[in-house]
């Protein structure tokens, strides 16, 4: 898995080597760019792309992995643009091959187009990109979208899991190949009130890429995930997102999009927003991926004795089984916790080199810093915050 940074709002395409540097700077190794910057919104004029972003992301081995083909503004009604934006779709995968880059989100044609022909319309536009993007190794996603009824944004072509899954199969099967995949956006997902869980189910190993942003339901925006927030409440739907991409053991690029919160910062505050981005990344990976960090070792131990342990215990102590669990209570030592012993931190000092220690407790950074301060290693975190609600049944401790 992943993590890539939308270059919107981040980088000047035409003069990229402080945005580049500011990436790099976060820890940000993978980049995806927007195609569409380098196009006037008619389609007419092309903003030449500068040689050295390549060169320079080439250099600093910043890895350019997904692009968006240019698009049209989604009130566009002249279908004569629809030629010209197929023109530029083929350049763009050119572009990407020239690049390295290995997905180009293509949107669906729209213009001028009634629903009655979308599909059969689209269905002969991608298997016409199709052979330009197996010469350049390029794979083309389809993203869900949404469109503007009436002032109201809804579900627009491509928003619908199973149809998208039929679609992609038919374009599949259509050119013998394996050359089409899927974009799920996040922030389109919310502003169409739609189920992530029962999408990302539905699309299964189609889904390739998963652009992450939030935005406040109502109206369009690219923020940071957790960053748009109400009552104390993320507006977006996270947590059906992380449980159903860990159902269907999604491995594939986590795409942070947040041009709008970048905008309202300064330059020079640009540099620690990366890095808490960054960090978001990571932390999307690891929740998806909370599995990868059980498989990594021959064997496991537990360090926390209440009610994160407890979860753990069933989630994953029939598939996971920990050889026992530790706390820093004295009164524990020597008792039995969900079928485990629980031994004092020192007992950790004896464990084989090749045991994972996974914290089950709230105090994470404290608990870590104590372990490491004792020569300890393989440290790492277990966070039941996605488990299955049917888990969350609270201890009440007594004295």
């Amino acid at each position: 898995m992943k993590v890539v940074c939308s270059s919107s709002g981040l980088i000047n395409l035409s003069h990229p080597g402080q945005g580049i540097m500011d990436l790099l700077g976060a820890g940000f190794h993978d980049l995806m760019i927007d195609l569409s910057c380098c196009y006037d919104q008619e389609l007419e004029s092309r903003i030449k792309i500068d040689q050295a972003l390549w060169e320079k992301c080439a250099a600093s081995q910043l890895n350019i992995e997904t692009a968006y083909a240019p698009y049209l503004p989604r009130d566009t009604k002249d279908a004569d643009l629809n030629e010209r934006l197929q023109e530029l779709t083929l350049e763009s995968i050119g572009l990407c091959g020239q690049a390295g880059c290995h997905y180009l989100i293509v949107r669906p044609l729209f213009a001028g187009v009634g629903k009655e022909d979308e599909i059969s319309l689209n269905q002969d536009y991608y298997i016409s990109l199709a052979q330009t993007a197996r010469q350049h190794d390029v794979m083309l996603l389809l993203e869900n979208q949404c469109k503007n009824l009436g002032g109201h944004l809804v579900r627009g072509i491509c928003s619908d899991g199973d149809r998208a899954a039929e679609w992609i199969d038919r374009l599949n099967a259509g050119v013998g190949e394996e050359r089409f995949g899927f974009c799920l956006n996040t922030g389109v997902c919310n502003l169409c009130g739609q189920d992530m869980s029962e999408f990302v189910t539905s699309l299964g190993s189609r889904l390739k890429t998963v652009i992450l942003q939030e935005c406040n339901g109502q109206e369009e925006a690219a923020l940071l995930p957790f960053t748009s927030v109400s009552n104390k409440q993320s507006q977006t739907d996270w947590l059906s997102l992380i449980r159903s991409l860990r159902r269907i053991d999604f491995d594939g690029q986590l795409i942070l999009h947040f041009s709008d919160t970048a905008a309202g910062f300064s330059p020079l505050l640009r540099p620690g927003l990366l890095k808490l981005a960054q960090s978001v990344g990571e932390y999307f990976k690891w929740q998806i991926g909370i599995e990868h960090a059980l498989k990594k070792y021959s064997s496991i131990v537990l360090f926390g004795a209440g009610n994160m342990c407890r979860n753990y215990m069933k989630c994953y102590g029939e598939a996971y089984p920990p050889l026992f669990t530790c706390d820093n209570n004295k009164s524990l030592w020597g008792t039995e916790f969900c079928g485990l012993e629980v031994k004092a931190p020192e007992a950790l000092k004896e464990l084989p080199d090749d045991c994972g220690i996974f914290i089950c407790n709230i105090y994470y950074r404290e608990i870590e810093k104590q372990l490491r301060e004792m020569g300890l290693t393989n440290i790492e975190f277990f966070n039941d915050e996605y488990m299955p609600s049917f888990h969350f049944d609270r201890l009440e401790r007594r004295d």
